[in-house]
């Protein structure tokens, strides 16, 4: 398990490399709107627990683990996005700063169980694929639906 703090760099990092495909400190720093030795630090960090490959001045790189963890992350947000916004009606800004506390906070049990309900409000049953946020499904799925169901 790993800090809210950590989780915010390892998702950040994870999102940078998907944009630019190369992710430094300067990156990171600019993103999170901090300086470059809170990146360093948390670099290091998240090296000692086997999450990312860093070298001082070179670029950083997630390990096969802080992928899967930064995605775990990244789907934990936006099934309680989704929730907040489709299911409670709540403003985009609202539900994406609603999210981004409650994601750091709830069990992956919970956010199953969350995923399942949404599915089932939303309609999304269809998609049958046994939500559950360990194995990496529905995340685009989602998605995907939720926009065919706005563009109609």
């Amino acid at each position: 398990m790993i800090s809210k703090s950590l989780e915010e760099y390892l998702k950040t990092m994870y999102v940078l490399k998907k944009q630019n495909g190369n992710v430094r400190v300067t990156d990171v720093a600019k993103n999170m709107n901090c300086t470059k030795p809170s990146v360093n630090k948390a670099l290091y960090s998240l090296k000692d627990k086997g999450l990312v490959k860093y070298e001082s001045y070179g670029t950083i790189e997630l390990t096969t683990e802080g992928e899967s963890i930064a995605k775990k992350i990244l789907e934990a947000y936006d099934i309680v996005y989704l929730f907040l916004k489709d299911v409670l009606n709540l403003e985009s800004k609202e539900a994406e700063k609603e999210a981004e506390n409650i994601k750091s906070v709830i069990t992956d049990d919970t956010v199953n169980k969350l995923a399942k309900y949404v599915h089932k409000v939303l309609d999304l049953n269809d998609l049958d694929c046994d939500y559950d946020i360990n194995k990496e499904k529905c995340r685009c799925c989602v998605r995907r639906t939720s926009r065919k169901q706005i563009d109609n």
